[in-house]
């Protein structure tokens, strides 16, 4: 892991629904409108990465909207961004807004008049996208707009609608040759261009609290993307790979791109975008925090067999059930472990707090190395909650540590009972082992 890019940091949300800040490690350069931002040129520590997405329904739905942003925040969303295509979203704002309690972003497409109208009603930060919003005088209006109102504004460039179909200007001429040695310099030198010149207008408006991307769904152009832009802007970056496909393809799409551009450093905020359900890109989203170590762990940590011939109890439907059930009363980021025979579980189990490995349909349970328990396979999901909820209860008193290893485990015999070599003896289709004297070995 390479050390967090510093930036200039942006602040989302107000007092009442909290205020997460995005980036961090350089001062600001805006002069503060809140009593919470720090003034220009004060000190700042580097933020969490926080973590984002969108609702999936339509805005003006108040009762819908506001359903899908208590449940998205539930899951754990930092920020929510809601759409607002037509004056009836921006209008809806008003109703929505005071009855949610996370910061919301406005994502604005075509007509900046929907910008002017999301910031008066309330919202806690622009999105604008150069592709469709280019007009200066009305980026200048909603620039003076947020500035009024002290609100950050993203600026989003999407491989989709960043390319214009007219002549290129010499500076992307001149960005296409310094790429030549990229597979897609091309494209990179649009997206580096359109930036320059966008936030240009900004920077003439003395206006700096503002956040990229640049996302493609390619994840090799989300990864130079982002690579070079780090290397020529100190604002803070938002992650993301733009229409990542279902779930069962975009999470590896997304995982790669965002994950290596995390552990080099770079990423500020991120958005997991999946054609799904939007509590699946808060979910692993925050799972791809918490296992680079960005983000302190909330609940449990979950690890268990992959398929194999010696899995000896329903696993799949065990684990499934464990998580769920642990999900809904663990908090502590205790680990468990639940495996489905004895050749990993002994490992597993002496390191995790919490585990369950497998024997002849039975579940031998350890809590930090020490067995506690050896119960049927219909027992087990039972005595495993129990034992994690007696954990959680003991670390929140002090009476036990997360991590703590307190004794060593032995595996059992493979071949005897609890191994799943037991019924082929008893069928006569294994030998026994023989012990031969110390003196005939060899």
């Amino acid at each position: 892991m390479q050390p967090r890019r510093p930036t200039r940091p942006i602040y989302v949300g107000d007092q009442r629904v909290g205020i997460i800040q995005i980036g961090g490690g350089l001062p600001r350069q805006s002069p503060a409108r809140q009593a919470w931002i720090p003034e220009s040129g004060a000190p700042t520590a580097l933020a969490p990465v926080s973590v984002q997405t969108m609702t999936a329904g339509y805005t003006h739905d108040v009762e819908s909207c506001v359903a899908e942003i208590h449940k998205l925040a539930a899951a754990g969303a930092d920020i929510v961004r809601v759409a607002v295509p037509e004056k009836k979203d921006t209008e809806a704002l008003r109703e929505i807004l005071p009855r949610v309690r996370v910061p919301i972003v406005a994502d604005v497409h075509f007509h900046f008049q929907r910008a002017l109208e999301a910031v008066e009603a309330g919202v806690h930060k622009i999105r604008l996208n150069p592709g469709n919003i280019n007009d200066r005088a009305q980026v200048i209006d909603v620039i003076q707009a947020c500035k009024a109102k002290g609100l950050p504004i993203r600026v989003g460039v999407n491989e989709g609608s960043i390319i214009e179909r007219r002549d290129k200007q010499k500076r992307m001429k001149e960005l296409g040759q310094v790429f030549s040695d990229h597979k897609h310099g091309y494209l990179l030198a649009i997206m580096i261009t359109k930036l320059e010149e966008y936030l240009d207008i900004f920077y003439e408006q003395d206006f700096h609290d503002i956040a990229i991307s640049a996302k493609s769904m390619d994840a090799q152009i989300v990864i130079d993307a982002y690579t070079e832009i780090s290397k020529r802007f100190e604002h803070p970056l938002h992650l993301g790979v733009t229409h990542a496909g279902p779930k069962e393809t975009g999470t590896i799409r997304s995982v790669v791109a965002l994950g290596g551009l995390l552990i080099n450093g770079i990423g500020d905020t991120v958005r997991i975008s999946y054609a799904n359900d939007p509590v699946y890109e808060v979910q692993d989203g925050l799972e791809l925090l918490y296992c680079l170590g960005l983000r302190e762990r909330i609940g449990v940590d979950l690890i268990a067999c992959p398929t194999c011939g010696r899995i000896q109890v329903d696993l799949f439907t065990l684990i499934q059930d464990v998580r769920t059930a642990l999900a809904a009363k663990v908090v502590v980021p205790m680990k468990v472990a639940v495996m489905g025979c004895i050749v990993n579980g002994p490992g597993e189990a002496e390191g995790a707090d919490v585990a369950v490995f497998a024997g002849d349909r039975r579940g031998i349970i350890y809590v930090q190395g020490q067995k506690v328990a050896n119960v049927p396979e219909e027992e087990i999901l039972e005595r495993l909650l129990a034992e994690c909820l007696k954990f959680q209860d003991d670390v929140r008193a002090g009476r036990a540590k997360l991590g703590e290893k307190k004794v060593e485990i032995i595996p059992p015999d493979p071949i005897g009972e609890l191994g799943s070599g037991f019924e082929k003896i008893a069928a006569g289709n294994v030998e026994k082992r023989v012990t031969l004297p110390v003196a005939t070995r060899g």
